[in-house]
């Protein structure tokens, strides 16, 4: 737990920073952040994405996933955890960007492979090294996302430590399914989570992002048939 207990401080220490620097902002400059965060999470979110080697998975997992996050309304309950984290301890006006902040940067900070592998190997072998590289990635990517979308991304900490501290702690149980097409396919739908963050950010059109969410648990069902399914 050490690894991730370090990449939520930098998580949080980088926001803060980005809430710092967001003071002196105004709404023309707000614009340019917002915009570079888009660009930001388009160009990484391309990289996971082309991880993927089964695009019929890669497809089924995301219409199956979305479907199953509408039908559950998942964007809507995690915007509703973000505004009771709101509620509880955030003072002052975030006009509702609070919850995005929280939902857009906790689904950046999770969904790629560097959380799983750093997570396993330091819940196996003591190995800290992924995480605490994740860590500094994802300090200098909280001071921007701050930056445009406030104090809500520093609360994705939370995200943070109950994602990756659970992996680290169910590691030696989970691991043995844990194979690099697991990890490369699961990287590939990160990723098209990650371009629907840079869509939502550069105002090209707002999807709920939240909902496909369940596809990445598809992912790995998919990825766990491969062998009796050879087509996919």
């Amino acid at each position: 737990m050490f690894a991730t207990i370090v990449n939520a401080i930098a998580i949080v220490a980088g926001s803060l920073i980005g809430l710092l620097l967001r003071k002196g902002f105004s709404e023309r400059y707000e614009k340019a952040v917002f915009t570079a965060c888009g660009i930001i999470s388009l160009t990484i979110g391309i990289q996971m994405a082309l991880k993927t080697s089964h695009i019929l998975a890669f497809a089924l997992a995301l219409i199956v996933g979305g479907l199953v996050g509408t039908l559950l309304d998942l964007e809507g309950a995690v915007l509703r955890l973000g505004e009771g984290l709101k509620r509880r301890f955030s003072k002052g006006g975030e006009d509702g960007s609070f919850a995005y902040g929280f939902l857009n940067a906790s689904v950046l900070f999770c969904s790629g492979a560097m959380a799983i592998v750093g997570s396993f190997k330091a819940g196996t072998e003591g190995d800290y090294t992924l995480i605490l590289t994740k860590s500094l990635l994802d300090g200098f990517i909280s001071i921007m996302f701050a930056g445009a979308m406030g104090v809500g991304v520093a609360f994705s900490a939370l995200s943070v430590l109950v994602y990756q501290g659970g992996l680290t702690i169910a590691s030696v149980w989970v691991k043995p399914y844990v194979t690099d097409l697991m990890l490369a396919e699961l990287t590939g739908i990160g990723g098209a989570l990650v371009i629907m963050i840079g869509i939502n950010l550069l105002e090209l059109k707002k999807l709920k992002t939240g909902d496909f969410l369940p596809a990445l648990i598809v992912t790995a069902l998919l990825v766990l048939a491969m062998p009796y399914i050879p087509f996919l």
